[in-house]
This record gives C-alpha cells, structure tokens and sequence, in this order.
C-alpha cells in the first residue's frame, strides 16, 4: 500500500488569506465621526498653510512689483508679474544689506539661544532647591512672558535710549538681544523646572552615594536626563529668533542710520513688500527664511517621528 502525500501549501495560503481578511476590520462609526470632524481643519490647513506657501514660492520666481491687476483661472488670482526663475534670489544675496541681515540674524540667534539655555537652566536649578518664597520667584520670572514683543522693545528702548546703546554702532544689537533673553529666560525656566521636577529622587541619592558631589550629580545624572527637554527647548527658541520682527522694529527699526547694525530679514521683508512694493523679492526672503526654519525643525520632527517608531516596536 502506497502512502499519499497531501500538499499542504495551498491549504495554508487560503487559511492565511482567510485570516488577513478578518483582520482588515471596517472603519467603525466613532473613527468616521471623527475624521469627518477633522476634515474642515485639514482643509483649512492645507489652503490657508500649504496652499499660500506654494502660491508665495511661485510670487517669488516672477518680477511681480505694485498691485497690479493680478491674472485670474478660475477661483485662484496669480502675481502681476512675468516668469524670471531665480532671479529674485540672486539679487538677493547679491544685497550687501541681505548678506548684513543674514550675519546679524545668525549672531542674534546664537546668542539668544545660549543666554536662554544657560540663565533658564540657572534659574530651574535656583527654584528647584525649594527655596523660601519659591512661588513669588516663579512668578517674577515668568512675568515677562506675560508682555508682548512690542511692549518689551518699548521698555527697552527707553531705558537703552538713556545709555546710548542702541544709538552705538557696536552696542545696539546686544541691546537687542538683552531684551530678548529678559523676555524669554522665564520660558526656558518653566521648561526645565518641569523636567527637574519629573526626576525621581531615588537617581539623585544614588548619585550621592556612590560619592558624587552636588554638581555631578547634576552633571552626570540631571542634565543627561533632560537633554530632550533642552532640545525642545532650543528648537522652539530658534523658530523664535529667526523670524524676530516686531522687538526690534520697535527698538530700531533696524538702524538704518548706523548701518542696519540691528536689521533683519524679516524687517528687509517688510520694506521691500509695503515702501518699495517689491513683492516678489519680498516673497523670495520669506522663502529663504522658511527655509533656515525648516532646516531647524524638520530635524527635530523627524527625530521624534522615529523615537516614537522605535517605541512601539
């Protein structure tokens, strides 16, 4: 008697097919509910966000000048203006005020964020000894939180105005940046008072039992711990300061007389768009900047993008 092998590989294809099937379930009503909610924001998003980047992006590659009659298809208007690629661009860093605007927009960025960083760890550290009256401090230090831009440049530039700084060539941005970091220190407070506090203090009394003093403590086990939170921190803070405006078109205007020591691209931006109606060169600084914004974040979320992977593996 002979014995009969059955195959088995198309059996267990079918059971495997069968099993994918039942496992693609429909979208229940809950999800539908809620992404038919969440549809108008996309859309919204996605016109108002997206849609006027790519519309600007283009406004920057024609010679668009004035508000002329702007040509129409269908429901969308496009620049009054010709085709001239990337001209804009090159006439742009070809502006020996844009190349000034870029320098002092990276000095100030550089600046702010390590004065931020450092008097914002300094205070976290000072809070987080449960000093006497910590409440009343917490509060003073965040208080300039509470003002806006405009109104920090205006008390600045009163009290500036009396010591001549931002009347100085040489003084007027680090005036500029002074008020900057007065104003935002308290963020960077708050942020690391919060990561300070989420330690338990079991790491800390190991720490100091296996004989680490205070500041390795903090150096080999705090800091390490809130590296992340630092790193938000700086990211937020760097969207900040390279789109700053409003704190120093009030305190300066730029200095245009002392040889735009304090002017920005986004101030450069604003003149060009509203005085000298040069949309077009206008739009192609405000791609530049999305662009030096991009290179800061996308980094960043695309880092997080993959913890957040790696995490649910």
């Amino acid at each position: 008697m002979s014995n009969v092998v059955t195959p088995q590989a198309p059996a267990r294809a079918v059971g495997a097919l069968a099993v994918a099937k039942s496992a693609r379930k429909p979208v229940s009503r809950d999800r539908l509910i809620a992404m038919l909610m969440l549809l108008p924001s996309v859309i919204a998003i996605a016109l108002f966000v997206y849609g006027f980047i790519a519309w600007n992006a283009w406004a920057s590659l024609t010679n668009w000048k004035g508000l002329g009659i702007m040509p129409q298809v269908g429901p969308l208007r496009f620049p009054a203006g010709d085709f001239i690629g990337l001209d804009n661009y090159g006439k742009l860093f070809a502006d020996s005020r844009f190349l000034t605007d870029l320098r002092n927009n990276g000095f100030f960025t550089l600046a702010f964020l390590v004065a931020c960083t450092v008097f914002g760890l300094f205070l976290a550290i000072f809070l987080d000894q449960h000093v006497k009256g910590e409440t009343l401090f917490r509060n003073i230090f965040l208080f300039p939180m509470a003002l806006s831009f405009v109104v920090t440049g205006t008390i600045w530039r009163w009290i500036f105005l009396d010591l001549h700084w931002i009347t100085d060539k040489n003084t007027a941005l680090i005036a500029v940046i002074i008020a900057a970091v007065w104003q935002m220190t308290g963020f960077t407070m708050a942020m690391f008072l919060a990561a300070l506090r989420g330690i338990p203090e079991d790491l800390r009394e190991a720490a100091r039992v296996d004989g680490a003093t205070e500041v390795g403590v903090y150096r080999h086990v705090v800091l390490p711990l809130i590296n992340p939170i630092v790193l938000s921190a700086l990211i937020i803070l760097g969207h900040i300061s390279l789109k700053i405006f409003d704190l120093v078109y009030v305190m300066t205007s730029g200095s245009p007389t002392l040889g735009y020591a304090t002017d920005m691209p986004s101030i450069y931006m604003f003149q060009l768009a509203f005085k000298d109606d040069l949309f077009a060169r206008s739009a192609g600084i405000s791609m530049i900047m999305l662009v030096f914004v991009a290179i800061v974040i996308v980094p960043y979320l695309w880092s997080n993008y993959k913890a957040e992977k790696e995490a649910e593996l």
